[in-house]
């Protein structure tokens, strides 16, 4: 018998051989990888009893290749080593700063995200809010454009409008005086207008770069694994961040065609050494350049009584860090919880934590925009609603403009600020920065900035959802189930 006439007859048991083992190969990557066994079982039953489709449903969307191409692209990622830090304190501090009164939680909050993050507690901040680019934007400038020794800028979208062209102006007035100026842009959000603001910084004379650059950033390759990042410091010492892009919309007092709501921080301290870090590994990774010496480390001052942490978090080393603080913070809540989010689309486990919360008798407010500039992620997020609003959850929507702040706030006390949002691609896709705060006077601010917030907001009803019709009601749920990719 020729090959060809054993193959025509064998080809049936080779084709069964190959998808028996296929199988076995997906089934044992389930069980070896799938940590949650509702998933796991849920993929094994697709596998064995529809198994070409289980199997190649499983390998195109079952299997995480975030963090799997985060490791690769950041296995040569340096860290970078800070002077000795003189302001870090441990946990026991926060005990002493609140006493023996009712905030022995926060003392057990401040344990479990130092040993999340692994990054000191500093000692001697003050942090400032600053609504909308009307406050934020002029404050940065001034510091731009008193910048002495050295700028660091990092930003998601850097838009090349009337207010781009300002910060661009002002970055590049700094280099003509001598100041060693530094911006990153993601590679994606740098492409938001055209031509992208690169080509002028780079007309300038200005040290840019892009985060994972890519000519095509509609690729799905290219939507993940990005920079969101919002961090500005000026020579080491005065710390921008929060969630605040720079482009015109911000502005409200500008009357822009797309007007959003936001707010941004700025830092004073000792913890804006850990804002530089931040940037200066982002630095690393896209250029190659260490940021050394004085300029970018100098040493810092006690400015304020804040007690802060900078955490950094993304799909490498950081992944899950910022979404179990979450779960650390909802978990040890007493009192209050407070969420405002632009995208909210937490997985199971955050809700049901968030309904915990609620069934432990802590008042639990979310406020939410009431219209997206993402409709996609606000149909998905609807679907969600009605089972944290059964257990006594309050959510209220934002009226317009869109509001895109993001501040946790548990116990009208400890505060979390920064650039992430309480979806999947912050909490897994991307690389974010925020800063841990134990902060009295921030939090009465915070507070104040909340409850102006609430009063001219709507609350949205269990009544509300239920009303909706059934062709809603499935299209949400529809989108819903893409809740990882939105």
């Amino acid at each position: 018998m020729s090959i060809l006439d054993f193959l025509r007859a064998a080809w049936p048991h080779i084709v069964s051989g190959i998808i028996f083992l296929a199988i076995l190969a997906t089934a044992v990557h389930i069980l070896y990888k799938k940590r949650d066994s509702r998933a796991a079982a849920g993929w094994l039953g697709l596998v064995w009893f529809a198994p070409v489709l289980g199997v190649c449903l499983y390998w195109m969307f079952g299997v995480n290749r975030i963090k799997r191409r985060a490791k690769q692209r950041f296995a040569g990622k340096q860290d970078v080593l800070l002077p000795e830090r003189e302001a870090a304190v441990w946990p026991s501090f926060i005990e002493q700063m609140y006493g023996e009164g009712d905030k022995k939680n926060l003392v057990q909050l401040s344990r479990m995200t130092d040993k999340l993050t692994r990054q000191p507690l500093m000692r001697g901040n003050r942090v400032i809010p600053l609504i909308n680019g009307d406050k934020a934007y002029p404050r940065m400038l001034s510091c731009i454009e008193a910048a002495q020794h050295s700028i660091a800028l990092c930003s998601y979208i850097f838009d090349n409008d009337s207010w781009g062209a300002r910060f661009r102006n002002a970055l590049r007035d700094a280099r003509k005086r001598g100041v060693e100026v530094k911006v990153l842009i993601d590679g994606v959000g740098a492409r938001y207008s055209f031509p992208p603001i690169t080509w002028g910084l780079r007309r300038a004379g200005i040290d840019v770069a892009e985060f994972m650059k890519t000519i095509l950033p509609w690729r799905f390759h290219y939507l993940n694994l990005r920079n969101h990042r919002k961090i500005l410091v000026i020579d080491g010492r005065v710390g921008f961040t929060g969630g605040m892009n720079i482009r015109e919309g911000n502005c409200l007092v500008d009357n822009p065609a797309r007007p959003i709501q936001d707010l941004h921080f700025l830092i004073d301290g000792p913890v804006v050494a850990e804002l530089q870090r931040a940037f200066a590994e982002d630095w690393i990774f896209a250029t190659g350049k260490v940021l050394e010496g004085e300029k970018w480390y100098p040493h810092l001052e006690p400015r304020g009584e804040g007690v802060l942490r900078g955490i950094s978090d993304g799909p490498d080393e950081d992944f899950d860090k910022l979404r179990r603080i979450f779960l650390a913070a909802l978990a040890t809540a007493q009192k209050s919880i407070r969420i405002i989010t632009p995208y909210f689309l937490p997985d199971g486990e955050l809700v049901s934590a968030l309904r915990i919360a609620a069934l432990r008798g802590v008042e639990i407010e979310i406020l939410l925009p009431a219209v997206s500039n993402l409709r996609m992620v606000k149909w998905a997020s609807d679907a969600g609603l009605e089972e944290l609003l059964r257990e006594g959850c309050r959510i209220f929507l934002t009226k317009p403009p869109f509001d895109h702040t993001k501040i946790m706030m548990v116990d009208h006390a400890w505060v979390l600020l920064g650039s992430a949002n309480w979806d999947a691609r912050s909490l897994a896709l991307n690389f974010e920065f925020n800063v841990e705060c134990y902060d009295f006077q921030l939090a009465a601010s915070i507070a104040g900035v909340l409850q102006e917030k609430k009063a001219t907001a709507r609350e949205l009803t269990l009544q509300e959802i239920l009303s909706k019709s059934l062709i809603v009601k499935l299209r949400n749920r529809l989108f819903h189930l893409f809740s990882p990719y939105l």
